[in-house]
């Protein structure tokens, strides 16, 4: 037996203002979450982004063709009742940030390392206030209590739907740094997920890609990169 889909039942798609935000209205009527909340949306450009994905669908509803109702239902659903558990866990990628673990040889990986990861640590002391310390190897070391404070306050003030989006940058590319580096636009996107993949694009230098790896990059690559834009929409 197939799975079943909901089908379309509306002509059109309309945004509209509320006292909160904006919403989306098929039909005239108001786009609920899956909890039956009501999706109201901080800006108008990403209420125009969800409306555009309901005004894509054809006979059936597919959700996994709608990337920013989704991420808009999971802010609202999710992380808005779970703020500060959701801060907190992203918080605590900075004490163990993948740019502080450095490799101990060869010297041609220490020296990319060194050249790719280094600015980034340099602009987070400087534009976050929070100078975190590399380290050689894999054994846990701690950071500076009040560069991880400095963080911490930071990803709190976010309000929900910009940490739903940062949830994935930070989780996608295993750095706190580098989700408030995509965040606050230190580069551009594609170049900030190349270098959080430094370890692994060595690893293919050396011994080849693996195919199944390859498409799973990609994958996290696209995740990445929208909600990058999810972030940008919500501001």
């Amino acid at each position: 037996m197939s799975e079943w889909k909901p089908k379309r039942f509306w002509t059109a798609s309309a945004v509209v203002a509320t006292d909160s935000g904006f919403t989306v209205e098929l039909d005239g009527r108001r786009v609920r979450t899956p909890a039956k909340a009501a999706l109201v949306l901080p800006t108008r450009a990403m209420a125009e982004a969800v409306a555009r994905e309901w005004d894509a669908q054809e006979k059936e509803i597919d959700p996994a063709t709608m990337p920013f109702t989704r991420s808009a239902n999971a802010a609202i659903d999710k992380v808005q009742h779970q703020h500060a558990e959701v801060a907190d866990m992203l918080s605590d990628y900075g004490d163990s940030d993948l740019l502080c673990y450095r490799a101990t040889h060869p010297e041609a990986l220490i020296e990319r390392q060194r050249r790719e990861w280094d600015p980034a640590l340099d602009w987070a002391a400087e534009t976050l206030g929070a100078r975190l310390i590399p380290v050689e190897g894999v054994r846990h070391q701690p950071q500076a209590p009040e560069a991880l404070d400095r963080l911490r306050r930071q990803v709190h003030d976010l309000d929900a739907f910009r940490l739903a989006a940062f949830h994935d940058l930070v989780s996608l590319s295993g750095s706190l740094i580098l989700g408030f580096a995509a965040a606050q636009n230190w580069r551009n996107p594609d170049e900030i997920w190349r270098i959080s993949r430094l370890d692994e694009s060595w690893q293919a230098e050396q011994w080849g890609d693996d195919d199944e790896a390859v498409q799973a990059a990609e994958l996290k690559k696209i995740a990445f990169l929208h909600a990058k834009t999810f972030y940008d929409l919500s501001v």
